[in-house]
């Protein structure tokens, strides 16, 4: 192979090289969006009858992440509570955190027509600790209620750390071996036939 085929070879797998660091850049984000499409399941959303409640939690506190079944730290955190239609507006609903496994309510809305179709409350889970929390939506109807819930985990779990300086890391890697053997491939001297 001549220098100069060998030179095309290590642009095109440098060029492979860059790619594949893009995607990884790029790609998971994509994945990992939070909310997706209304068939898509997602472990924040709480089907009660044929509705939909989406429950968010926030810390701000510690940052301004969005949190759904495991909340890091412990402290003042906001509940939001999202219905996904229009539905539960004309109807009585009511919100419930209950710590588990002994039953014992950390936060209570009453039953109550919610027009606006959300729903905001405050926990500090420092006064209860870490632990396990159910969180409660039913719809109540006369003395019939329709209960559902999502498990909700507060202070167990480490928070995860991004992955962006993973990715920049890999990158500067990928960088650094396509100039490596770039410069290596071009210091190599061509086997010619005046050599033999």
């Amino acid at each position: 192979m001549t220098k100069n085929g060998v030179l095309r070879l290590l642009i095109h797998r440098c060029r492979v090289l860059s790619l594949s660091a893009l995607l990884i850049v790029v790609w998971p984000p994509l994945v990992n969006a939070h909310r997706g499409a209304s068939d898509e399941i997602d472990a924040c959303n709480i089907l009660v009858g044929h509705e939909r409640v989406h429950f968010t939690a926030y810390t701000p506190a510690f940052n301004s992440k969005e949190y759904c079944q495991s909340i890091p730290h412990l402290g003042t955190t906001n509940l939001v509570f999202d219905y996904d239609g229009k539905s539960l507006r004309n109807l009585t609903v009511e919100f419930e955190v209950t710590k588990e496994p002994e039953g014992s309510r950390v936060f209570y809305l009453e039953p109550t027509k919610i027009k606006s179709g959300t729903v905001n409350g405050t926990v500090d889970f420092s006064k209860f600790g870490a632990g396990n929390y159910l969180v409660h939506v039913a719809i109540v109807h006369k003395d019939k209620s329709l209960d559902n819930h999502i498990p909700l985990s507060v202070g167990l779990e480490p928070e995860v750390s991004g992955k962006f300086p993973l990715r920049l890391l890999l990158i500067a890697l990928f960088i650094a071996a396509g100039v490596y053997f770039m410069k290596r491939m071009s210091d190599k001297p061509a086997a010619g036939s005046a050599d033999v």
